[in-house]
């Protein structure tokens, strides 16, 4: 029996919001729909892969997320041109000074953090 990992959902505040926010790291906006339950879905999709980020936004639910709950994580090929683009594009990327630690060997990370506080890992590859 094969089983396969194929989406990840997160609640988020404003679907508007949080749509823009995940273009501006890659993501193209799939498909939209209501769910029989009432919620508003948007399926975030990057090209090449076959596991989507679930947005959802409800009208009776508060999102909340404690820090450093959970994180999704993007593998790019060049960590410096990606958080480049992703900062032109107006997000923060995190730890401050994330250039300056780029330049040694090891592994290269950073960090931004989504409209409702999800934070989202960067790894080179």
């Amino acid at each position: 029996m094969a089983i396969r990992f194929l989406h990840t959902r997160i609640r988020v505040k404003s679907l508007e919001d949080s749509i823009a926010f995940y273009e501006k790291l890659g993501y193209r906006l799939g498909k939209r729909k209501d769910s029989p339950q009432g919620n508003k879905l948007a399926f975030m999709e990057l090209e090449g892969n076959d596991v989507f980020l679930e947005l959802t936004w409800s009208p009776d639910y508060t999102a909340t997320c404690p820090e450093d709950l959970m994180h999704t994580c993007l593998g790019v090929d060049d960590i410096v041109e990606y958080c480049d683009a992703v900062e032109k594009a107006g997000i923060e990327i995190w730890p401050s000074g994330w250039r300056e630690k780029f330049t040694g060997g090891g592994t290269k990370m950073a960090f931004v953090t989504d409209p409702d506080g999800y934070e989202v890992e960067i790894l080179e590859r």
